[in-house]
Parts: C-alpha cells; structure tokens; sequence
C-alpha cells in the first residue's frame, strides 16, 4: 500500500485561520478554505479516476487490484456518471469532457449480459440524478465548458432514461416496481415483486421532478408523486406508522397499504426521511406537506428513538424499531444511518429551528465517535449498543464477552467491520460545518480522509475492505463503487472549499440542493 507525501505531511498542523463558533452561530457563519487538504483530495480523484479509465471505463466500477471491472450497475459506466458533477466542482475540466463524450454514447436501452435487472432507485439517484445535475451545473456555473449540443444531449439522454424507467410505475396503486427487466424484445418489463422499500419508493421525487421542471413536462413528477403519496398518509397506520411520522418499510404495490411497521433510520428507510425536507427545500409551495411529515417524523425520533449508551450517555444513537413501544426498539445502526444527523441539521437551519440543529450535531458526535474507536479510524458497517435507561429489557442485552471490553471504552460493539467507501459520516460532518463554521468538523472530515487513504488506498485505486479494526482494515474486496466518486470525494472536498453557490448555505438563501448520492440540483425558481 503507498503512502503519499501529502497525507504524510497533513498529519502535522494545518495552518490556517482559526474560525471559532457556537452551535447556535448558524446564521451567519464564517469559512475557511484548506487549499493543501483541497489538493489532496484532488490527488485522490485523480489517482481513482486514471485507474477506473485506464482499466474499467466504460464499465461500472473498477476493481483496483485486479484491474478489471464490474458492470454492478448495467453497464452503462455507474462510475463516469456519478463522478461528472464531482469533476465540475473540481474544475477537472478533462476529465468533465471525458464523462461527457461517454454520455452521449450510453444506448439505455440494453444492458450488458448479466446485468439485465435495472434497479429504479439505484439508476435514479446515480445516472437520472448525474445526469440532470450535469445540465444544472453545465447551463448555469459551469457553462461553456462543453458545446451547448453536448449540454442538451445530457437532458436528451436523461428523458431517454426517464422513458425506459417509466414501465415500473405501471401497477395498480402507482406504487413503484423497483426491479426491472431489460434487453427482453418488447423493451424493459417489470418484476413480479409485490412490496416495495419506503426508500425505494420515496427517493425518487426529486430527481424526477427536476426533469419535469428542466423538460416542461409534468408527467415525471407526478409519476413518482403518486407512489410517494401512499408514504405521505398512510392507509393502515395501525400497522404502517407506530409512530407519528416514522414508518414501516415495505408497501404493497397493490394497493398501496403498509406489509410491516419496521423501520428506522438505517438502510431501507433511510432517504425517504432525507428527501421530505430536501423537497421542501427545492420548493416550498409545491412540497409544503413534505416539511410537516418531515417535523413529525423528527419529533419522533428524538421523543422515541434517541438513545444513550449505558456506559456512554453523552453519546447518542437512533434506535431502529418493529412496532411502537420501548420492547418494540432495536439498538442497532450503521454507517448508512450517520446521514441523519446532517439531515437534521439542513431541516433545521431551512425551518430556523435551533433544537434541530443541535440535536443532529449530536448525532453527528456520536458517528464521530464510531471513527475513534476503530483500529485503523474508521467507521464499522453497522454497530449496536446497550440503552441507558431500559434496564433489564429483553431487547436491550450487553455486549458479547469478546467485545465488551471495546464496548466499554467506546459505548457501541461492532456488527459488522466493513467499510465499504461509504459517505455518510463525512457527509455529516459536511453538514455541520456549514451550520456553525467550526472548523473541528473540518478536521474531522480531513482525519477520516487521511484514514481512508490510508487504509483504502490499493491497486489503482481504492477498495473497500473487510474490517475496520484490524490492522491495515483486515483485507480487501478489490471494490470501487461509483459513489466513491460521487460522495466521499465530493463531500471531503466541499468541506474544505471556499464558498460557491452551490455550497449548502445557512442562511435561507440555498440555490442548489443535493441527492442522496450528493449530485447538486438547482433549487426550484432560482436564477440561473
């Protein structure tokens, strides 16, 4: 594994000037810009970016030690794609033009051989989502760096997109099918699935919104809106919403009702929460009900779900659950889950809401802390805890005895010890930053960046691995999915950076907001 000069040399101190601030200093923040730090994950883009050209494009994502591929993402190059709005805020003009000569190739109408299933929410958020940003940014702060008959083949080719996804919206409620069947005679077909994922369902709306409004054309909208709307008042809430605003996570595609009452913040459930207040951010008049479901359903999770450490009470976690009620809670989370605390905190500075903000800066902390406790500084997959207060329950057991020594000194055992190159801890971090202008959160994002590097860094590229708390991250999957693009890089550079317009603002005047796969849209009705 190399180790670069610059990582090595960031270790030491960072001079800069030093932004002191309160949690509550949110409305007027100030930043800094760490221009070695910005280099460094520039470096980062780059070195990913060379080996997945030279050794997997125009596939999906490369395998860095192998130096081969996956079409884990129909082959319609997942990596070029989601990394196209990342090298525009980089202003890695070469590559941008690369990405965008790709674009205009990709025939989505067929997949490559072995990857037939097209996943709707997986294909929204990386390619519709990447694509639509792409024309975001490349009509408004990055125009003329490209033809303009290149920038309109990027609409063209989300439609073309849009079109051929359309097929799983075609069920007797509206509620999507999410996997779908290509390169059949008859064009892309649906499965024969009977439920699907409230995330699956619900994040969507943004992406498909934005193609309505950029096309004129209202039928993308509403198409997703109308499966959204079984999320949004739910028909059986005795099973479907135990409580307020907090829902199960499977639908029936029939006839729109809850098959369960699980959920929680983690995987599955997760981006359903992120986009109600993310579409209230995009528009308010159009999304008003989103904000309200949104309120509730933090209400909930900070009456309900919150929860304490018994060995570390400072810290604090989201329970998961399955039903109402304490005996119903499920002391689990995971790196997919720490995006609630940024989460949290956009609600709260869009809703001038103090009480958010510093509840998701706790959240924030208590992930920050899964990154301490590990051997090589990063965070677990997914990790448990024993609660504070419900004592003797029979859902709240200790640790096992080969990890209750780490849980007591860290107040979570681990569940599973992958890190797979996931975004959310930084993207928190991100998050917070821009709420409070405290530059710790700079540093954490650039400690956890070194970490990866560190750790990560393998072949031509990097890869996940298999546990966080062994030494060198135990071994490698010889994986580089195409969000490391997307997000991880995206985020560790933005927090970095100096201001643009597209950065999240805390001031109610955001121009730009994010997908769950951190791809900027322009906010409704703003200028160009």
């Amino acid at each position: 594994m190399h180790r670069y000069s610059w990582a090595l040399a960031a270790l030491g101190p960072v001079s800069s000037v030093v932004v002191s601030a309160s949690p509550l200093a949110f409305r007027s923040p100030s930043y800094v810009s760490h221009q070695d730090r910005l280099d460094g994950v520039k470096e980062a883009f780059q070195r990913s970016w060379d080996g997945y050209y030279e050794y997997a494009f125009p596939n999906d994502s490369l395998k860095p030690i192998s130096k081969t591929y996956d079409n884990d993402r129909n082959g319609w190059g997942a990596s070029a794609v989601d990394a196209i709005s990342t090298a525009l805020i980089m202003e890695n003009t070469e590559v941008v033009k690369q990405i965008v000569d790709h674009i205009k190739t990709i025939n989505f109408n067929q997949t490559v051989e072995g990857a037939e299933q097209v996943s709707l929410f997986e294909t929204t958020i990386r390619y519709l989502g990447g694509l639509v940003s792409a024309y975001d940014f490349l009509t408004g702060p990055f125009e003329g760096i490209v033809d303009q008959d290149s920038v309109d083949t990027i609409l063209d080719q989300a439609v073309n997109l849009a079109e051929l996804l359309s097929i799983a919206f075609d069920t007797p409620s509206g509620v999507p099918i999410n996997d779908l069947v290509f390169n059949g005679p008859d064009g892309p077909v649906t499965t024969n699935e009977a439920t699907n994922g409230i995330a699956t369902i619900g994040t969507l709306i943004l992406e498909w919104t934005r193609l309505s409004d950029l096309t004129g054309d209202d039928k993308y909208a509403n198409l997703t809106r109308t499966g959204e709307d079984w999320l949004l008042n739910v028909k059986n809430p005795e099973v479907g919403e135990p409580y307020p605003g907090l829902i199960g996570t499977n639908v029936n595609v029939k006839d729109g009702t809850f098959a369960d009452g699980r959920g929680g913040w983690n995987g599955g459930t997760d981006s359903f929460y992120e986009y109600l207040i993310k579409m209230y951010l995009y528009d308010s008049e159009r999304f008003g009900v989103f904000k309200d479901r949104w309120i509730a359903a933090i209400d909930s999770s900070i009456t309900y779900l919150a929860s304490h450490p018994s060995n570390r009470p400072e810290l604090t976690f989201l329970a998961a659950y399955n039903g109402a009620g304490p005996d119903k809670l499920n002391f689990v989370s995971s790196h997919l889950a720490c995006f609630d605390g940024g989460n949290i905190i956009l609600g709260g500075l869009t809703l001038d809401n103090e009480d958010y903000i510093k509840f998701g800066l706790e959240l924030v902390n208590g992930c920050h802390e899964t990154y301490l406790g590990t051997v090589t500084g990063i965070g677990p997959e997914s990790f448990r805890w024993q609660d504070s207060k419900l004592t003797n329950a029979s859902n709240n057991g200790a640790a096992p005895s080969d990890q209750a020594a780490f849980y007591a000194k860290n107040g979570y055992w681990i569940t599973s010890s992958a890190y797979i190159l996931r975004p959310e801890v930084v993207e928190s971090y991100y998050y917070a930053y821009r709420a409070t202008g405290d530059t710790k959160y700079q540093d954490w994002a650039w400690d956890a960046f070194l970490h990866i590097n560190e750790t990560c860094s393998a072949g031509v590229g990097f890869s996940a691995v298999t546990n966080v708390n062994a030494a060198n991250g135990g071994s490698f999957y010889d994986s580089q999915e195409s969000f490391w693009f997307a997000e991880v890089l995206k985020y560790s550079y933005l927090i970095q950076a100096g201001e643009a317009p597209y950065q999240v603002s805390a001031d109610h005047n955001n121009e730009w907001v994010f997908n769950t796969e951190a791809h900027p849209v322009r906010v409704a009705g703003k200028p160009i």
